[in-house]
């Protein structure tokens, strides 16, 4: 009996290496299992996931009404607009000596063109924050209730607008009219006269070789009156036609010194 049991003591089992092949196969399946499942991508949850970070990345901070803004993944990343600064250098400085320049010979070519009538107090030739301004009394210009050119006009603002062609400086008409009711044919009121007379001197511009893209003509009837018009004096003044060239500078106004 002991010499039984000692004899199977020292029985060796050769089958032992199966119990460790089977658990590294199963574990080797499972490996290959849990490698397959992450390949496989759930479409759903992709999508629910993709829809769920555009919406994130979508959302325009600051806005209350949750505005969003679709993106195209392949649309082209927008090219960076370069942002010009402002050259403060010499040649700014020059420019702007420049057209102030101009602006004070123009002034005084128009003054010595129209000088009988500036004396005469027909002509006003004056200095603004956009430039020059030149005032004509309406009776040099035009007839009582009258938008053509009187032949003595006419020479007077060629002489005008042969000093403006050369240059670029945008130019704006506007005929003023005093208080006094019109009603003809023609002018059903002092709207339409004013008008009218402005851009009467505009197509007389025009024919003397000013660009017709630099001119604006406007009437604005008796609503801008310089003087009163309770008085002759008040409403001879306020009959005119004021011509005014813009130095384009507003935030550096041309000062023109008038001899």
């Amino acid at each position: 009996m002991g010499r039984r049991s000692q004899g199977e003591e020292e029985h060796e089992n050769h089958e032992r290496w199966l119990v460790s092949y089977a658990d590294f196969i199963t574990l080797l399946f499972a490996f290959f299992v849990v490698m397959y499942a992450i390949s496989q991508v759930n479409e759903g949850k992709y999508r629910v996931l993709s829809d769920t970070l555009s919406s994130a990345f979508r959302h325009i901070p600051g806005s209350t009404s949750g505005a969003q803004v679709a993106i195209n993944p392949n649309a082209p990343m927008p090219m960076a607009i370069p942002i010009r600064k402002p050259n403060l250098g010499i040649k700014t400085d020059d420019n702007q000596r420049l057209k102030k320049e101009k602006m004070r010979n123009m002034a005084k070519e128009i003054n010595d063109a129209l000088a009988p009538l500036v004396k005469q107090g027909q002509v006003r030739i004056t200095e603004g924050a956009l430039g020059i301004t030149v005032d004509i009394n309406a009776s040099v210009l035009f007839a009582p209730g009258d938008a053509r050119l009187d032949i003595g006009a006419i020479q007077a603002l060629t002489a005008v607008a042969r000093i403006m062609a050369p240059t670029d400086f945008p130019v704006t008409v506007e005929g003023h009219t005093d208080n006094t009711p019109i009603n003809t044919a023609m002018f059903p009121s002092n709207w339409e006269l004013s008008g009218m007379r402005a851009s009467s001197v505009v197509r007389l511009f025009i024919d003397q070789g000013v660009d017709p893209r630099r001119l604006t003509a406007t009437g604005y009837a008796d609503q801008r009156p310089v003087d009163d018009n309770a008085m002759p004096e008040g409403r001879s003044r306020n009959r005119r036609v004021a011509i005014t060239i813009e130095s384009r500078t507003p935030d550096n106004p041309v000062e023109v010194k008038m001899p």
